[in-house]
């Protein structure tokens, strides 16, 4: 073998070893990051968790409080009121129509809103999985994408207290539901958001309403549980 063979053979040689030496340095480092991932993986999904409900909580309040503050939402259009001769409410009656049309729109604008959440606003800071205090916030991100779900819903309530001698006060309450599913490396998990939000109230001054023409109830229950309300508050 001549001096000029052997001296790229020898180099080669040592190109080689670099490479593999390149190659199982990389491998090691990815089997330490899946195996702290694996450890981690817990709290990571608890901060996935949190950081995607806090999201999901704004979105539901800033769209609530926009149909609110344009007059979308206003207690004289969703119910209004039947009186007898001398001025009694004798019927409050829901404007069915209205509130199904609140429900689907406020929802869809939820939705939407979250399609639009990009993974860099929900990312997690591997940092912040140390639980070190220096570290929080630091360090490379870790991307966390979230998707809602079919099972989202919104619907209106109702609900009446005392409000003193001869006074009830009638609250609007609309429930939110949203069920996001979290993609995160390697992994994925889920969760549901609920808000209840008062939209709108009233105190009706007066003996109390002998019907009520909704209740968020099934039908078969309808009769009784009216009933029982003008019982219980008469």
């Amino acid at each position: 073998m001549g001096p000029r063979l052997l001296y790229y053979t020898r180099r080669w040689n040592r190109r080689t070893a670099g490479r593999a030496a390149l190659f199982l340095l990389m491998a090691l480092i990815l089997a330490l990051f899946l195996y702290a991932m694996a450890q981690l993986r817990p709290l990571l999904s608890q901060l996935a968790v949190t950081r995607v409900s806090n999201t999901v909580n704004q979105i539901v309040y800033t769209a609530v409080t926009e149909a609110i503050e344009s007059g979308e939402i206003r207690y004289d259009e969703l119910v209004s009121y039947e009186k007898d001769n001398n001025g009694q409410v004798t019927m409050v009656r829901s404007n069915m129509a209205a509130f199904n049309h609140l429900q689907t729109k406020i929802l869809n604008l939820i939705l939407t809103r979250i399609g639009q959440v990009s993974a860099k606003e929900l990312s997690i800071p591997i940092g912040s999985l140390t639980g070190t205090p220096l570290l929080s916030g630091r360090g490379p991100r870790i991307s966390v994408k979230m998707e809602s779900v079919g099972t989202s819903t919104a619907r209106f309530e109702n609900e009446f207290e005392s409000a003193g001698i001869n006074q009830t006060k009638h609250r609007i309450i609309l429930n939110i539901d949203v069920s996001v599913s979290i993609l995160l490396p390697g992994f994925t998990t889920a969760t549901k958001v609920s808000n209840a939000i008062t939209v709108a109230e009233t105190v009706i001054v007066g003996a109390v309403p002998d019907t009520y023409t909704y209740f968020n109830t099934p039908e078969d229950t309808y009769l009784e549980d009216a009933k029982d309300y003008i019982l219980n508050n008469s």
